[in-house]
C-alpha cells in the first residue's frame, strides 16, 4: 500500500490546518513545496489577520502577495518609505494602524489619501505627534466610512480638527481623544451636534475617549448628554475639570454603560448621588483615586445603580460601613476593586463573601488591615478567579 503522508490531503484540509498555525509558521508553510504554497496562500487561511509591516525598502511583490491572500488589515511597524505605497497597493484595505509612527507628517499623510477610500472603516493616529488639523481634514475628505479613528497622544489636534470630522465622519462609532491637550468644551459641541457651524455631528459614536483632556468642563458633559445618544463608552479619567455638576447630564443618558472617572479629582459623594438618581443604567464605573468619594457614595449607589458588574473604587475614601451599605444591593457584581482602601477591615471583607456571591475578581492591593482570617472568607466565594493583594503583609486572626 502506498504510504500516506500529509501531502496527500486535499488542499481545503490542508488550509484548515494552516489557519490553526501562527502567522509566522504560515508563512514558514508556504515555503516548504508548491502545493504546501497553494494551500497555505488560501484567503480561509489568513482571514482576520493583520500584517505587520516595516516600510523600509522598495519590494514590488509585498502587496500583491498580501492582497491575493485577502489580507485587509495592516501595521506599520516603522515608516521610511511613503504611506501611499501601502494606500496604493491595497486599494480594498480595511484597518491601517500607524500607532507610534513618530515620523509620519501632514505631507506623508496628504499624499497617502488623494481619492476616497471607501472600505478603510478603521485608523489609528495614536501617538503620530506630527499630526494636526489638516490631517483631519484630508480624512474627513476621503475616508468618509471610518468607524473607528484613534488620535490619542495627538497633542496637535485641536477643536478645529473635530470639526472637521463633525462635518465628513458621521459614520465614526469609537474615537480616542486621549491626552490631546487643546480640545475645549467647543470641540466636544461640534462632535455632538451642538455646533453653530451647522456640523451635523459624529451622532453615531458608541466609545469616546476623553482622558486627560484637561481643558473639558460640565459644559462638555452637557452636550454629550444632549446630542451623543447612543453613547455606551465614556472615559473622563484625569479630567480634573469635570465636576458633580456635570454628573446630573450624564445621568440622563440611558444607553451609557461604561464611566471612567478614574483621577477627576472635583467628583465627590454629591456627583455619585446625582449619577444614580437618574435613568443611567452603568454597569461598570470606576471612580478610583477620586478621594472626596465616600461612604456616602456607596449608599447612593446602592439605592440607584443596580446593574453594576464592575466597580473600581481604588484609594477612595471607604470603610466598612460604606461595604454595608452597598453590598446587599449589588447582586450582579463580578469585578470589584478597592485597592488601597486603607480602612477596610475582615468585617468589610465578611460582608463581601456573604453578599457578593457572583465576583470573579477582587482587588485588595494595598488593603494592610485585613489578615489571614478575612481573606480565608473571600477564598470561600464560589466564582472568585481573581485575588490581587500586593502590598498586603500576613498576620494572624484575633
Amino acid at each position: 500500500m502506498d504510504e500516506i503522508t500529509i501531502s496527500c490531503l486535499f488542499p481545503e484540509i490542508l488550509a484548515m490546518i494552516f489557519s490553526h498555525l501562527d502567522v509566522r509558521d504560515r508563512g514558514r508553510a508556504a515555503q516548504v513545496c508548491r502545493r504546501w504554497r497553494d494551500a497555505a496562500y488560501s484567503r480561509s487561511v489568513w482571514r482576520g489577520v493583520e500584517a505587520r509591516l516595516h516600510l523600509r525598502r522598495a519590494n514590488p511583490s509585498l502587496f500583491p502577495s498580501l492582497v491575493s491572500r485577502g489580507i485587509r488589515k495592516v501595521q506599520i511597524l516603522s515608516l521610511r518609505r511613503s504611506l501611499s505605497y501601502v494606500v496604493q497597493g491595497m486599494s480594498n484595505i480595511v484597518s491601517l494602524n500607524l500607532s507610534g509612527c513618530y515620523n509620519l507628517t501632514d505631507i506623508g499623510l496628504s499624499h497617502a489619501f488623494t481619492q476616497d477610500v471607501p472600505s478603510l472603516t478603521e485608523l489609528n493616529l495614536s501617538l503620530c505627534k506630527q499630526i494636526t488639523d489638516s490631517s483631519l481634514g484630508r480624512i474627513a475628505q476621503y475616508l468618509k466610512n471610518l468607524e473607528r479613528l484613534d488620535l490619542g497622544g495627538c497633542c496637535n489636534i485641536t477643536n478645529t480638527g473635530l470639526l472637521l470630522c463633525a462635518w465628513g465622519l458621521l459614520k465614526l462609532r469609537y474615537l480616542n481623544l486621549r491626552s490631546c491637550r487643546h480640545i475645549s468644551d467647543v470641540g466636544i459641541g461640534h462632535l455632538s451636534g451642538m455646533s453653530k457651524n451647522a456640523a451635523e455631528g459624529c451622532l453615531h459614536l458608541e466609545h469616546l475617549c476623553l482622558q486627560d483632556c484637561q481643558k473639558l468642563t460640565d459644559l462638555a458633559l452637557k452636550h454629550v448628554s444632549k446630542g451623543l445618544q447612543r453613547l455606551k463608552c465614556l472615559n473622563l479619567s484625569f479630567c480634573c475639570g469635570i465636576s458633580d455638576g456635570g454628573m446630573m447630564y450624564l445621568a440622563k443618558m440611558s444607553s451609557l454603560k461604561e464611566l471612567n472617572l478614574r483621577s477627576c479629582d472635583n467628583i465627590s459623594d454629591i456627583g455619585i448621588a446625582h449619577l444614580a438618581d437618574g435613568s443611567a443604567t452603568v454597569s461598570h464605573l470606576d471612580v478610583s483615586f477620586c478621594d472626596k468619594v465616600g461612604d456616602s457614595a456607596l449608599g447612593h449607589i446602592a439605592h440607584g445603580l443596580f446593574h453594576l458588574k464592575s466597580l473600581s473604587l481604588g484609594s477612595c475614601n471607604i470603610s466598612d460601613e460604606g461595604l454595608n451599605r452597598m453590598v446587599r444591593s449589588m447582586h450582579e457584581l463580578t469585578t470589584l476593586d478597592i485597592g488601597q482602601c486603607y480602612k477596610i477591615t475582615d468585617k468589610g471583607l465578611g460582608l463581601i463573601a456573604d453578599n457578593l456571591t457572583q465576583l470573579t475578581n477582587i482587588d485588595l492591593y494595598g488593603c494592610t488591615k485585613i489578615t489571614t482570617a478575612g481573606l480565608e472568607r473571600i477564598m470561600q466565594l464560589p466564582r472568585l478567579s481573581v485575588l490581587n493583594l500586593g502590598l498586603w503583609h500576613r498576620s494572624s486572626s484575633r
